[in-house]
């Protein structure tokens, strides 16, 4: 378990400017969801924090040590994907194990700790099984399963339930959200549902054209709030409990708040600031 860290994270894909100076806290064992738009930097953010792109500025420390530089599988996360990215040719078990036997564990020690989690997301008698002959919501859980086997200090999870059936949907959420409190993991959850992200999240971080636009509790919250919603994708049960940022004084301030209204307006800001490409 770890906090995680983002310091001035910006993200730029050629002129494209996907992420902008996003500055964010998680404390160890929180749960905090990405909420916004497609294209609005979340999935970008998350990926820089796995260690799936590099970011053009900015640094990432989980703890105290920077990891901005660090490969993703020396960061010791688990992530799950939406589109669960199991091995068709594999067993549950050998799919949860994958993770492991890249990192050198092996026999009875990866045995015991597939055979853990595998009670632990409750598939128990489906461990010879191959993904085909799963429901969705067990291929998920298997997905779940092979990030947590590896004992990860923090849990990255990317629109994980966009797959799935109303039903099954909700079900996961509470799963999830259980599971994450019982281990006390540290996780950023990626979502553009309004209401995943205020039944699973501490906090709900809402972004749009790249930046942080508001952050807060979708329950309670013992800072200041303003009723004022920046985003379409804001409902009103959240707007009641989440704070719109100020303006900071200059780049280097400590909470982001930079006002992006438009993709012009980040485009032209591209042009005076290092640009990545892909």
């Amino acid at each position: 378990m770890s906090r995680l860290t983002i310091q001035g994270l910006s993200k730029a894909f050629g002129d494209v400017v996907a992420v902008h100076q996003v500055n964010l806290d998680v404390a160890e064992g929180e749960f905090v969801s990405l909420l916004g738009p497609s294209g609005c930097g979340k999935t970008t953010t998350l990926r820089c924090v796995a260690g799936l792109e590099t970011p053009t500025t900015g640094r990432i420390c989980f703890g105290d040590r920077d990891v901005t530089r660090l490969p993703p599988e020396k960061r010791l996360i688990g992530m799950v994907f939406q589109s669960y990215a199991l091995f068709p040719h594999m067993t549950v078990a050998q799919n949860i194990g994958f993770g492991l036997d890249m990192r050198g564990v092996h026999g009875s020690e990866a045995s015991r700790r597939i055979a853990d989690v595998v009670e632990m997301v409750q598939l128990s008698g489906l461990d010879a099984r191959y993904p085909r002959e799963l429901s969705g919501g067990q291929q998920q859980r298997v997905a779940l399963a092979r990030a947590l086997v590896i004992e990860p200090a923090m849990l990255l999870l990317d629109e994980p339930l966009a797959n799935l059936d109303a039903r099954l949907r909700e079900e996961m959420r509470f799963f999830i959200r259980s599971l994450q409190q019982r281990l006390g993991i540290t996780t950023l959850y990626v979502t553009h549902d309004q209401s995943e992200s205020m039944i699973m999240s501490n906090r709900v971080v809402v972004m749009f054209g790249g930046c942080i636009h508001q952050i807060g509790s979708a329950v309670t919250s013992r800072d200041p709030m303003v009723i004022r919603p920046v985003l379409a994708v804001s409902s009103p049960a959240i707007s009641r409990n989440v704070v719109d940022l100020p303006q900071p004084d200059g780049p280097s301030s400590a909470t982001n708040s930079r006002s992006c209204t438009s993709s012009e307006t980040l485009l032209r800001a591209s042009t005076s600031r290092p640009r990545g490409g892909r």
